[in-house]
């Protein structure tokens, strides 16, 4: 049988002081793989500020997930307008598209009238819970990113995703559409927190 042996980090806790070392250790894998792709979660901006500065020069190619309008607040987007306009600038892919598991179901499950969870909360919950918040982000983002046609389903990228902000979970995903959610593959976590 072969193998191959490759480096996972361990961060002691979640949240975004982990930023910066996400984005290098993204790089690190995407080179010695030959990924093109990486892809991040960002909400405001920053963590999209810190990956666009740690990826330059490398030719990797970046895409940026974001919220929804009114995810936070109805009718506003939290992403730094000034921020996307100078990633686009830059080439950065910037997507906006509603969250692959949770969207309508969370309405649902969220009202008083209705009520009661979904399967597709389910498995998020599963993710969030079982290996890392990040990692549901992560998986959220690429289905997000594959939908939006940003990027296909035939080649592996690195997605990124964290708990609450930054970035703090670093997965190597061979993508899939949403409703293809189980062709998805998540082939190697680069780091995580150890502790949620």
């Amino acid at each position: 049988m072969t193998f191959v042996e490759r480096k996972c980090y361990y961060f002691d806790a979640p949240g975004a002081g982990n930023t910066a070392d996400a984005a290098r250790f993204s790089r690190e894998r995407a080179e010695e793989l030959g990924v093109k792709t990486v892809i991040v979660a960002s909400s405001s901006g920053k963590t999209a500020q810190v990956f666009y500065e740690t990826l330059k020069g490398s030719g990797i190619r970046l895409v940026v997930v974001t919220h929804v309008m009114g995810f936070t607040k109805p009718g506003e987007w939290e992403f730094s307008k000034e921020t996307a306009a100078d990633l686009r600038k830059q080439g950065v892919t910037i997507i906006t598209g509603t969250h692959a598991l949770s969207g309508l179901e969370r309405a649902i499950s969220r009202s008083p009238r209705i009520g009661g969870g979904s399967r597709t909360e389910a498995i998020a919950e599963a993710l969030r819970r079982i290996v890392a918040v990040g990692l549901k982000v992560a998986v959220e983002c690429v289905l997000i990113a594959a939908d939006q046609g940003a990027i296909g389903v035939e080649d592996e990228v690195i997605a990124v995703g964290g708990t609450a902000t930054g970035a703090d979970t670093v997965c190597v995903i061979r993508p899939a559409h949403t409703a293809s959610f189980f062709d998805l593959q998540v082939r190697e976590i680069v780091a995580m927190p150890r502790a949620r």
